[in-house]
């Protein structure tokens, strides 16, 4: 991935908090014979070191234990007006750009199928998921029946985290008010993405100052 120094971000938890708040992945694996294959899935995130998920037992996933993965967790993104800047009304000499933020977690996979281990991942993660729901549908609302059949639909996948590179294209390379004027322009847009790059903006910045 293309690092310039300003983009850089490699704090822990700042990393970590992106691939908690921005759950769902893309997978880059690679099949011997036919080159990469891409699939795109939630994982929940199992201290620092570990990612959980599953996949229906047909996928291909479901046979590649001990593969060498990449996942790419891709937080808010939006286009950046160079009206936005206070340089611009200065000199003209700014042109548009796109901020977002990414990370690249390096690992290897192992595929299990226990079903007391994939009941507790599907808890987890509907228990996660479902919080925010007037009543929260569980596991066990369901027929003990149906969840049994279902649990012998899917497989279990756990990576387990070698590396993890972080991208946050934030405007870090602009002046204070350069940033300042980009975290108005998305406020006023209003949208869910934008003010979503803007909360990230300022939390970014106000973690820099604490270092």
């Amino acid at each position: 991935m293309y690092m310039p120094r300003h983009f850089k971000e490699s704090r822990s938890e700042v990393l970590r908090s992106l691939l908690r708040d921005y759950p769902f992945a893309t997978m880059v694996t690679t099949r011997p014979m036919s080159g990469l294959a891409v699939n795109h899935l939630p994982f929940e995130l199992i201290g620092d070191s570990l990612l959980h998920g599953h996949v229906a037992r047909g996928n291909e996933l479901a046979q590649a234990d001990g593969a060498e993965v990449l996942l790419i967790f891709q937080g808010p993104d939006g286009y950046i007006s160079p009206n936005w800047y206070p340089s611009k009304h200065e000199t003209g000499r700014e042109v548009p750009t796109w901020n977002y933020a990414v990370a690249h977690v390096y690992g290897r996979l192992r595929t299990i199928e226990d079903k007391s281990w994939l009941r507790h991942l599907l808890e987890t993660l509907s228990d996660r998921h479902e919080a925010n729901q007037p009543t929260p549908w569980r596991v066990a609302d369901a027929p003990a029946d149906h969840i049994d059949k279902m649990l012998g639909a899917i497989v279990g996948l756990e990576i387990a985290i070698e590396r993890i590179e972080g991208k946050f294209k934030l405007s870090q390379n602009h002046p204070a008010p350069n940033r300042d004027g980009v975290v108005q322009g998305l406020r006023q847009r209003d949208d869910r993405r934008d003010a979503e790059l803007a909360d990230m903006m300022t939390t970014i910045e106000g973690l820099r100052h604490d270092d």
